[in-house]
C-alpha cells in the first residue's frame, strides 16, 4: 500500500497528540465512523522540539484497532535523529514516517533507510525554511511534504496564514505525484485556502478532538 492508494481527494487528517489520552481507542473509533481514515501520530523527543510526546509503545496499543478497520497510522517524527526509531515505529505498527528536514543531513539515505522497511515517507519543515530548499531536497524522493503552518511542538497554536503562499510554492515546484500535507491550526477559516492552493492531507488536531462533538467536527471539517 501507498499514499497514492490511501488519499481519496483532500484527506482531514486528525492528529492524535490532541487527542483525550484516557479515552483514545474510543476516540479513535468515534472519528472513524464519522469517516476518518488517516491519523498523525507526532513523536516529539523533547529536543528537536521542546516537548517529549508519544512513541512506539502508544503506537503499538492503537495500531490493530486502527488497521483492523482500514486506517492508516502516518508518524510524524519531530526528533533529532529518526532513523534511529525507524525499526521501532514499523514494529509498533506505523505506516508511513515523515523526518524534518532540518534534522536530516543526509536526506536521501535517511529515506532510504525508510524504505528499507517498506515504509511510505514524507519530509516536514519549519516555518524558518524556505520552500525551495525542501523541494530542491527533497524532489522525487519521498511520497509527501508536509509543510508546517505553526512552530511544531504544541497543539492548539494560531496558524499561520503566511503558510498558505507557501503551500501554493511547494505545489508548483514538486512532481505532481508527491502530496502536500499541512500541519498546524487547520481549521473552518484556512481549510478550502489550503486546498486551492495545492494541500491535500490536512492534519486537525484541536479543531477536531478539542470540540465537544469530535465525530460532528470531523464530519464538518471533512465538508468544508
Amino acid at each position: 500500500m501507498s499514499w497514492k492508494e490511501w488519499v481519496r481527494g483532500a484527506e482531514i487528517e486528525p492528529s492524535l497528540y490532541a487527542a483525550d489520552f484516557s479515552r483514545l481507542g474510543e476516540q479513535i473509533e468515534t472519528v472513524m465512523d464519522a469517516g476518518a481514515k488517516i491519523f498523525q501520530f507526532d513523536v516529539g523527543d523533547g529536543h528537536f522540539i521542546e516537548p517529549i510526546t508519544i512513541g512506539p509503545i502508544v503506537l503499538q496499543s492503537i495500531s490493530t484497532l486502527v488497521h483492523e478497520r482500514g486506517g492508516i497510522l502516518d508518524c510524524h517524527l519531530m526528533i533529532e535523529t529518526p532513523w534511529k526509531h525507524f525499526a521501532a515505529i514499523k514494529k509498533a505498527g506505523g505506516d508511513s514516517i515523515t523526518v524534518h528536514y532540518e534534522a536530516c543531513d543526509d536526506l536521501p539515505g535517511v529515506i532510504a533507510q525508510a524504505r528499507e522497511l517498506g515504509m511510505a515517507t514524507g519530509v516536514a519543515f519549519n516555518p524558518e525554511t524556505e520552500p525551495d530548499a525542501v523541494a530542491e531536497a527533497a524532489g522525487e524522493l519521498v511520497d509527501l511534504v508536509l509543510c508546517m503552518s505553526i512552530h511544531p511542538g504544541y497543539s492548539g497554536q494560531p496558524f499561520m496564514r503566511e503558510s498558505i503562499p507557501r503551500v501554493r510554492r511547494l505545489r508548483e515546484l514538486l512532481p505532481d505525484e508527491v502530496f502536500i500535507q499541512v500541519d498546524g491550526g487547520v481549521g473552518h477559516d484556512n481549510v478550502r485556502d489550503l486546498r486551492e492552493a495545492g494541500a491535500s492531507l490536512l492534519v486537525a488536531g484541536t479543531s477536531v478532538f478539542g470540540q465537544d462533538d469530535i465525530g460532528a467536527a470531523y464530519r464538518q471539517l471533512a465538508g468544508d
